[in-house]
């Protein structure tokens, strides 16, 4: 497999390819990219309102279904004739409030039940399921005497007082360091805890079946096509929206909070490789993969990258902070480069300048 462009297309064709939540921003960028390589590719999504803002535009040479992962008759229907699944599909970020929490639970765990499900009825082996940086909750973090420490969630007294960095017990601040895939698992958020479950879910289905799966463990994901005014988007989606309507980007707490922002074409490059891991011969049913530049920046520093780029107003640094945000979570995907011989191809800079004047997906209902 090679770097981060998913590889030359292969002159045979791969097989039959679902795409589930294809139309959407990640998705699409994966059905472009499964294409060019030679896959035959079908696309099921719901396209619901919150998400999407129109029709999609999908390449003519897709095989449109529109439906939901849910209605178990769709999803048979959707497998028909399928070789591999990348499962999509799921109501992402961290919610307006709680009563999101039906929704997302119903959306993205109910949801995988059923996909699950049917591959077993449709005798498919093959999945990549897509997962997130957040089940580890807080990152990695180095005491001073170098010690291994995750710290417990942070205290809303703390936060109030503008005391946002973890510190142990002492008192003396925690140095972040990158997390690897074997690190506990610790979701702080309902949507985290409906990432985890699709993946405890995968494994489970693995293990019965026979099959092979891939959880991918997406960290800040950026690109053309994100959705613009949604309160479910991205960080990167809400400052890249504020330039486009002439305003500064408001960073919460103090901007120096440490991410990982990786390409979305980058993201579509992993999933193939994943697909190219479920075909080998190893002992594990089922392997977590994250998916990460590799290379840490600040939220503070991407907003003045694309303050920059964009020749909009400086960045804003609020103080604000969102209950069941963590501080600091970067990645190590080490294993992904190792193991599935996969490189990010587009750096920071120059993913930046792209997505500084690229185009957003178009508004969603309010």
């Amino acid at each position: 497999m090679t770097a981060g462009s998913g590889g030359a297309a292969d002159p045979r064709l791969l097989g039959r390819l679902l795409v589930t939540g294809g139309a959407g921003f990640i998705g699409s960028a994966i059905v472009a990219q499964a294409l060019d390589r030679g896959w035959t590719v079908r696309v099921l999504d719901s396209l619901r309102s919150d998400v999407h803002g129109g029709e999609p535009e999908l390449d003519p040479r897709v095989e449109f279904i529109r439906g939901d992962v849910r209605d178990a008759d769709v999803v048979d229907r959707a497998l028909d004739g399928v070789d591999a699944v990348c499962h999509q599909a799921a109501k992402v970020g961290l919610g307006v409030d709680f009563q999101d929490a039906p929704d997302y639970v119903s959306s993205n765990e109910l949801g995988t039940a059923v996909v699950l499900a049917a591959l077993d009825r449709a005798g498919i082996d093959r999945l990549v399921v897509a997962s997130s940086m957040v089940v580890y909750g807080e990152g990695s973090y180095r005491t001073s005497a170098g010690a291994t420490e995750r710290p417990a969630p942070r205290r809303t007294v703390d936060l109030d007082a503008g005391v946002f960095d973890p510190r142990d017990e002492t008192g003396a601040l925690l140095e972040p360091q990158l997390i690897a895939e074997d690190a506990p698992l610790d979701p702080r958020n309902v949507y985290a805890i409906t990432k985890l479950t699709q993946e405890h879910l995968a494994t489970s289905w693995a293990r019965s079946t026979g099959g092979r799966a891939a959880a991918l463990r997406y960290h800040n994901v950026y690109g053309p096509g994100m959705p613009q005014n949604t309160p479910y988007a991205g960080v990167a989606s809400l400052f890249r929206s504020a330039l486009q309507r002439g305003e500064a980007p408001r960073v919460f707490e103090d901007g120096a909070q440490r991410r990982d922002f990786v390409h979305v074409r980058d993201i579509a490059a992993a999933n193939l490789a994943a697909l190219d891991w479920t075909t080998e011969q190893a002992p594990e049913t089922f392997r977590a993969f994250n998916v990460g530049s590799g290379v840490v920046h600040t939220i503070g520093e991407m907003a003045a990258a694309l303050a920059r780029e964009a020749g909009g107003p400086e960045p804003v640094v609020t103080g604000q902070y969102r209950a069941g945000d963590v501080r600091h979570v970067t990645a190590s995907s080490a294993r992904l480069r190792d193991e599935l011989r996969w490189e990010p191809a587009v750096t920071f800079e120059a993913g930046m300048r792209e997505f500084a004047t690229a185009p957003l997906r178009a508004s969603v209902a309010p």
